[in-house]
């Protein structure tokens, strides 16, 4: 009976595709946070840009 069920639990494929799909969120945030951060410094630039032109739109 024990041995019944312990070849049971182990042929059941149910948690892998749990597995599975946790590793594909988790590639996908990496995926995410890597381009944000790639994005950071160009969107940096070009907010600095408008700060200033709009600094000089209201200083005299």
């Amino acid at each position: 009976m024990i041995i019944k069920n312990i070849t049971k639990l182990i042929k059941d494929d149910s948690g892998a595709t749990a597995i599975e799909y946790g590793l594909i969120a988790a590639l996908v945030s990496v995926a995410g946070i890597a381009a944000l951060t790639a994005m950071g410094g160009g969107l940096q630039t070009m907010f600095n840009a408008v700060a200033l032109e709009l600094t000089k739109a209201v200083t005299p």
